[in-house]
Formats: C-alpha cells, sequence, structure tokens
C-alpha cells in the first residue's frame, strides 16, 4: 500500500494541508472532499491510486485548512471554490488533470468541468449529481425539495446551524453521518470542526451559494465523465441523479450502488476505485 505524503500548497495568502500518493512523475488526480470530511476522507483511493501509479493528491479545502479560513460568507463563492481547484492543480506543476469529487466537492467539480474542459482530461464524481439536475428535480419533485431542507437550515443566520449541529456533545454533527463510516474517522472530523470558527467556514459554503435552493452555476459537461450515486442517498435522490444524463454532452459512465448510501469514498471503497482507476486509464495521456 502506498505511503501518503503530508504536503502543504499555498495559494495566494492561504495554505492548505493535503496527503498525497503515488510517484509526482505520474498523471496528477486532484481529490475533493464534501462536507462535513477533510482530505482524509480519500485514505482508501489514494492509497489504490498511488499503488496504479497516479500522482494522487487530496486537498484539505477553503474553510477547512486551518491556515485557509477567511472570514465572511462572500470568501465562499463556487468562484473562489473552483478558483482554489485550478490553484491547487497550479501548485502541483499545472497542465492537465484529472478531477475525483464528492458531495461538496462534487458541485465545485462540475463547475469547474462545464468553464474549464480544457485544464481535464477526465471527471469523476461520486454521490453529488449535476446541480441544474438537482435543481429540476427538486422544482419537480416534493421529496427532494424537502430533502434539501438541510441546506437552507445550514443557510440561516445568527449561529443557528452551529449551535444545533454542536449541542449535546455535536450529537447532530456526528449524526450526520448516519452511522455509514467508521467511528475513528468521525472523531476526527469532530475534533477538527469545533476547532474555533471551523464549523462556521466550512457553513459558509452553503451560505455562499446563491440561494436557499442551492443555485449553482454549472452548464453541459464535455469531459469524459463517471457518475457513481448511492441508491440509499437520502438526501440527493434518484430523480437528480437519473437527470445528470441530460447535462453530458461528452462520454458519459453512470453507475449506482444500490446498497450504499451518500458517503461513497469512505463507505464504499472496494467498489469506487475500481470504477475510478478503469475511468482514469481510459483517458489517460
Amino acid at each position: 500500500m502506498s505511503d501518503l505524503r503530508e504536503l502543504t500548497l499555498e495559494v495566494g495568502e492561504h495554505r492548505h494541508t493535503a496527503l498525497a500518493a503515488g510517484p509526482e512523475t505520474g498523471e496528477l488526480v486532484l481529490l475533493l472532499h464534501g462536507w462535513p470530511e477533510f482530505a482524509d476522507s480519500w485514505t482508501a483511493e489514494l492509497r489504490a491510486l498511488g499503488d496504479a501509479g497516479w500522482h494522487a493528491v487530496a486537498v484539505d479545502q477553503r474553510g477547512y485548512a486551518r491556515e485557509a479560513r477567511p472570514s465572511g460568507v462572500e470568501s465562499y463563492s463556487i468562484d473562489h471554490l473552483a478558483a482554489d481547484a485550478l490553484s491547487f492543480v497550479d501548485a502541483l506543476g499545472g497542465g492537465r488533470f484529472h478531477l475525483v469529487a464528492h458531495d461538496w466537492g462534487g458541485m465545485v467539480a462540475w463547475v469547474l468541468a462545464s468553464r474549464h474542459p480544457e485544464r481535464l482530461r477526465s471527471l469523476s464524481v461520486l454521490a453529488t449529481p449535476h446541480p441544474v439536475a438537482l435543481q429540476r428535480s427538486a422544482q419537480s419533485d416534493e421529496e427532494q425539495n424537502h430533502n434539501l431542507d438541510y441546506v437552507r437550515f445550514f443557510r440561516a443566520p445568527g449561529g443557528v446551524a452551529e449551535a444545533s449541529l454542536l449541542a449535546d456533545d455535536a450529537a447532530r454533527l456526528r449524526a450526520a453521518y448516519a452511522g455509514r463510516i467508521p467511528e475513528a474517522q468521525v472523531e476526527r472530523n469532530v475534533r477538527r470542526l469545533t476547532e474555533p470558527g471551523a464549523l462556521t467556514a466550512t457553513l459558509n459554503w452553503y451560505r455562499g451559494a446563491t440561494d436557499d435552493a442551492f443555485t449553482v452555476p454549472a452548464g453541459p459537461i464535455t469531459v469524459p465523465t463517471l457518475y457513481v450515486w448511492g441508491g440509499q442517498d437520502s438526501k440527493l435522490g434518484r430523480g437528480a441523479a437519473t437527470g445528470t444524463r441530460e447535462l453530458i454532452e461528452g462520454p458519459y459512465q453512470f453507475e449506482i450502488l444500490e446498497d450504499a448510501s451518500h458517503w461513497l469514498p469512505e463507505e464504499a471503497p472496494d467498489r469506487v476505485i475500481p470504477l475510478v482507476l478503469n475511468h482514469l486509464a481510459a483517458y489517460s495521456a
């Protein structure tokens, strides 16, 4: 198994902690985590990618890295988040790269792929439907619209969400993982998210979105795309997942893991990894 290396990527005035595996001469694979996770959510995938000869790097993104935690909701717009991802690549040597993403990282990935297809060799997204497909589903499906109530709650002003998530020894924050990821990982995440200002910074990703309907501006995708969705995902439903096909104009592979939930990187690495490796190999230089 490839050993993981700890890195620090400097992006403007920010310093992002990161984990890397595999030879630096390999094609770059950037992995973007979601909420409430960190770069180490990709531990199994990083090791597998490194063993296969890829230069795999997972980054603690804006708000998650201690030294990349600006104040103000305006600092967490999708424009900043997508620009960060490109800056990570530039800090690692630039050029074209493969992008693998989950949850909020997936939202960033869809935007980045639609805006800068020339930078990507391939795109792999876990759980997160294309944001336009999610919008369409929320408008036509009452259940999907209701399932996005958590987004509206997170966007509430006055620290309401923070207080609720951290009450009773962060019971509600722990419950967000629904028992689907290892307890040790949950405890690491909770410890980091209870650092001063950390939870607010990560929730600012939701607050930096344009409205309570979670509108995220992404266009059609021409990059070769793998999309993996868990059939037991309680927030991002089947309609949005299947509807993502309508937004893909390039090569597309859609895989459903019927008995898996939202937390695919940690919950189902044994099934996710072969899919990602095959996709990367099909579109390597």
